[in-house]
């Protein structure tokens, strides 16, 4: 909304030709996440708890986990409008990219919200059922394919994507273009999901891919830094940089209150809007596999799940204490803000690693 406000007005106030600047706009927009969620987040979490609306202790979970029950959740509303009021207020909403991210995120997020509500206040322990929460997932997949497939911005890569060390290989998955971007977004939503519980863990860890987003983006849509990297260029990946600030902005704000001891729970409203939200970036700028690179904590945690599940009913054996895997170490005596924090220093380094891939091509 500034930028179509006020740049507009260069012409008569020069100060106002900053607001062309995305580096500008994606400061403020953190800044701005950050704002909403101190400013509102007490409120909200008072909210929360006078409507009841606490924490349960789900089944499979470790005994020391009793003391969390009652804790304020769905705080992941705080996380969706941390996002998106500041994404709308700095970034060009004509830019399709900016539409397609603000509309995969409020969709998850309502998905999520529904699973919060049926599990926390219709007492069914389900919450919303899995076969529903994915087909819900996969048809926003099907969405964003489509479009991206029909009206894409270089027509050329409409069903390709890139791979890391690799310069000028840009494989083309034809028909399975579609199915690729119903696996991302169904994944990364469902992973930063199951990585939700520990005090901060989950939305700490985030915050490190996101920042890594962050660069990744604004270098997609920089001209002479994809020219110097050798990257792919998408002219308008560059907006996105200012819709990942928002989220990076989001997770500090959020996390001022999640972390341990924890006064508020995301819950899946803000887990699934999360992970489906960089899915989507990942997926509109074509870098997909950097995002299991730069995710790799929640790719394992997710996989923990699948290997424990499927080890059980082949074998009748687990191969986790157990799962997902942030939970065997807490059998194994961890304490929590020092598995937190390691799995914190992890992400932080597979960030690292993943933006040095832009250059060693």
């Amino acid at each position: 909304m500034f930028y179509h406000l006020l740049y507009p007005l260069r012409e008569y106030i020069s100060a106002f030709n900053i607001f062309r600047y995305i580096t500008f706009r994606t400061a403020y927009a953190t800044v701005t996440s950050l704002f909403i969620c101190f400013v509102f987040g007490p409120a909200l979490i008072r909210m929360l708890a006078n409507r009841k609306f606490l924490n349960g202790i789900r089944n499979h979970t470790p005994e020391r986990h009793a003391g969390k029950q009652g804790t304020p959740t769905m705080g992941g509303i705080m996380i969706i409008l941390a996002v998106v009021v500041p994404t709308l207020l700095w970034a060009n909403l004509t830019n399709p990219y900016i539409i397609i991210s603000v509309v995969a995120t409020c969709w998850l997020g309502a998905m999520g919200f529904v699973d919060d509500y049926l599990r926390v206040v219709k007492c069914k322990p389900a919450g919303l059922v899995g076969k529903y929460k994915v087909a819900g997932q996969a048809l926003l997949g099907l969405a964003i394919g489509t479009v991206l497939v029909a009206f894409p911005e270089n027509p050329e890569l409409a069903t390709k994507t890139t791979v890391p060390f690799f310069k000028n290989v840009f494989p083309d998955l034809g028909i399975f273009y579609i199915p690729l971007v119903i696996l991302v977004i169904t994944g990364a939503s469902n992973a930063v999901n199951l990585a939700d519980g520990l005090d901060g863990l989950a939305v700490g860890m985030f915050v490190f891919a996101g920042v890594a987003f962050v660069g990744i983006t604004y270098m997609t849509g920089h001209a002479t830094f994809s020219s110097y990297l050798n990257i792919l260029y998408l002219k308008q990946a560059g907006e996105l940089t200012i819709f990942c600030g928002s989220l990076v902005g989001a997770s500090l704000g959020f996390l001022w209150f999640n972390a341990h001891p924890a006064r508020v729970f995301m819950g899946d409203t803000g887990s699934l809007a999360l992970g489906g939200a960089l899915g989507t970036v990942a997926i509109l700028i074509k870098k997909e596999i950097l995002l299991a690179m730069v995710c790799g904590i929640f790719v394992v945690e997710a996989l923990s799940v699948i290997i424990q599940v499927i080890s059980f009913r082949l074998t009748g054996r687990k191969v986790f204490k157990m799962a997902p895997l942030h939970h065997h170490f807490e059998l194994m005596n961890w304490s929590e803000s020092k598995l937190v924090v390691r799995f914190w220093i992890l992400s932080a380094l597979l960030a690292l690693f993943t933006l040095s891939t832009l250059k060693l091509r």
